[in-house]
């Protein structure tokens, strides 16, 4: 009588035996099968893994010069090892230690104002009827997101200057013309400002993307219980925008520490260092004019360390907020 009975418990044992050995076996069997129909396709990437290798991988044995006394005629092999000393002596520098809050301030502000410009405008923007205009405009704050930072500026050196056209209106209106590249109280927020008229398009296109993507019959809705525009803005547009505007400002916070070198390096000049100064701009300053190698790699590897802690939390959150993941 007791053979004519079955273990429930040792047979969903078993199951799950099972489905655990094929999830690890058999998944493994069914990659090696999926490479070897798809293995062209994967040689494809061979020369950009090789590049990356060469390029960004490579120069990373140079990193050991930030722990010595480095010498460029003693090289790597032969130059006194000094430990943390570099590192001791940066934060020492009052010259550095500025750079730090300038950095958070400047680049934590354009991701703010650069993303609050991108959800606005394409708010604005899906709210035109007239196909050629919405795709006219749309085309007008996209195109400054193409032109490089040393062309900008050569123009903004040229129109914010104290003759520049921007002063003659400003006082022509009645008010006192504004130093914008020399006044270390401005200047900051000329970078903040100019970098969102700069970005903040790329940003549009991709929230004008995720509004278009929501389904019309909610608005419809909206519409029949008497919503007006505004309304089905703040109740229906924005929340549904929520998941990639999370997204996009966590993924962001992952470059907190690059506050625009090509930008401030082009219009910045030594009576504004005390506001304008950033990290990047600093580590190029000492590592490559200043001839000071060994504190050049040293303010490069802390900020390549904080960057990857910063980037790795960002795609934590971002996984955990909105569901993105890199694989």
């Amino acid at each position: 009588m007791g053979s004519g009975f079955v273990d429930l418990n040792q047979l969903g044992s078993n199951k799950a035996e099972k489905v655990k050995k094929e999830r690890y076996f058999g998944g493994g069997r069914r990659i090696i099968k999926r490479f070897g129909r798809e293995w062209p396709l994967h040689m494809l990437i061979v020369p950009a893994l090789i590049v990356t290798a060469i390029f960004s991988y490579g120069p990373m044995y140079g990193l050991i010069m930030a722990f010595q006394d480095f010498s460029p005629v003693l090289s790597f092999g032969r130059s006194p090892w000094i430990g943390l000393d570099n590192f001791r002596w940066l934060f020492a520098q009052p010259q550095f230690t500025r750079t730090i809050p300038n950095t958070l301030f400047i680049s934590i502000l354009k991701i703010v104002f650069s993303t609050s410009a991108s959800i606005l405008f394409a708010l604005l923007i899906n709210e035109i009827r007239v196909t050629f205009c919405k795709r006219f405009f749309q085309t007008i704050v996209y195109i400054p997101n193409f032109i490089s930072w040393i062309i900008l500026a050569g123009v903004m050196q040229t129109i914010l200057a104290s003759d520049g056209i921007v002063n003659v209106v400003i006082q022509a209106l009645g008010f006192s013309r504004i130093p914008f590249l020399v006044d270390p109280n401005v200047f900051p927020w000329t970078m903040i400002w100019s970098d969102v008229w700069k970005t903040f398009g790329f940003g549009t296109v991709v929230y004008l993307a995720t509004i278009t993507s929501i389904d019309p019959e909610i608005y419809e809705s909206a519409v029949v219980d008497g919503a007006s525009k505004f309304r089905q803005i703040m109740s229906i547009t924005i929340p549904l925008m929520g998941p990639i505007i999370v997204l996009m400002a966590t993924l962001a916070l992952g470059n907190v520490l690059n506050a625009g070198f090509d930008q401030i390096y082009n219009l910045y000049s030594p009576v504004v260092y005390s506001t304008g100064d950033v990290i990047d701009t600093y580590l190029f300053r000492i590592g490559l004019t200043g001839g000071q190698f060994a504190v050049g790699a040293a303010v490069g590897l802390m900020r390549s360390v904080v960057s990857m802690i910063l980037m790795s939390l960002s795609l934590f959150f971002a996984y955990r907020v909105a569901n993105y993941r890199i694989f």
